[in-house]
């Protein structure tokens, strides 16, 4: 099996050890975590072993601030599909404790990334911290790889413009609907995925049956109206989304409503992936309904012509 999850006191089988390995979050595995990877990747090559990614499940912010936990960028799962697709050989998930949190940088280094894994080769970014309070950083790491053997490279900044990729970067991008920058950073396109659940089936009424999407673990993005590509049973369609309130109809709920061109058929139940590609306008208020489809025929053919 390419990927485990296990306590930090564990050993792990020997396929995932005496290799490379770096440490960290991960989340929505961007351009610049590629890099990282790839550098991992190339280590692994020179010492001989596996390609070995580690990182912590919950992320150590929510054990340590859980009023601070913010939607990730990818769940679990996706994050290590995505992980493995960038050519690491495998993907350990440390369950995050206090006992794991508490560990000084050197504890760190000799009970996990030696003890446990072995490690010929560290590779981490410019800015990774590690240990109790984040107190070890990247000159600490190289001192500790000097003491023990161990191979270490550190990965420079990716930078697009004047700042480097980063989950942080992206984030921000996809709060403010700015889905293209998404784009750009990660090197996809930015998706989420749900369950299709019954509203209030106002759109079949009016020529545009949506999907509303519920039981979403990522992100979503800011209010607005989306060309989207939906995947449901391993096929895509075009789409437009609407994320946010209904004003038109009086409604102040935010919901995320899809409504795929050239479908038929029942979706509720199932599980829908929803691919954002370009944002096209603001949610807002209509002074009739007649008046808002004229709107939606004009969002759908914008989205076709995009998609």
């Amino acid at each position: 099996m390419p990927t485990l999850a296990i306590d930090w006191m564990t050993h792990p089988p020997a396929d995932y050890t005496a290799g490379a390995i770096t440490v960290g979050n991960f989340d929505g595995v961007h351009r610049g975590h590629r890099e990282l990877l790839a550098a991992c990747i190339a280590e692994a090559e020179l010492v001989g072993g596996p390609a070995v990614v580690v990182t912590f499940d919950p992320p150590p912010l929510a054990v340590l601030v859980p009023s601070a936990t913010k939607p990730p960028l990818t769940t679990t799962p996706d994050r290590n599909e995505l992980l493995l697709a960038a050519g690491v050989t495998k993907v350990v998930s440390l369950k995050t404790d206090a006992g794991l949190l508490s560990l000084e940088p050197e504890a760190f280094f000799e009970d996990v990334v030696t003890g446990l894994f072995r490690a010929k080769a560290v590779v981490e970014g410019f800015n990774f911290r590690f240990g109790r309070g984040r107190s070890g950083d990247t000159t600490e790491l190289r001192r500790l790889c000097g003491k023990h053997s161990v191979r270490f490279r550190e990965v420079q900044p990716l930078l697009d413009g004047d700042d480097p990729v980063s989950s942080s970067r992206i984030r921000t991008a996809i709060q403010t609907g700015d889905v293209g920058t998404a784009t750009t950073l990660l090197g996809r396109e930015y998706s989420i995925r749900g369950v299709v659940e019954t509203g209030a089936k106002r759109g079949r009424t009016i020529g545009f049956p949506t999907a509303n999407l519920g039981d979403v673990k990522t992100l979503v993005p800011g209010t607005g109206v989306y060309a989207v590509r939906a995947t449901v049973g391993g096929t895509a369609y075009p789409a437009a989304a609407n994320v946010g309130p209904n004003p038109t109809f009086g409604e102040d709920a935010r919901k995320i409503e899809v409504h795929l061109l050239d479908f038929t058929g029942d979706l509720y139940g199932q599980e829908l992936r929803v691919a954002f590609v370009k944002r096209l306008r603001d949610t807002r208020p209509f002074a009739s309904v007649a008046e808002l489809v004229e709107q939606l025929k004009r969002d759908v053919a914008e989205a076709r012509a995009i998609l």
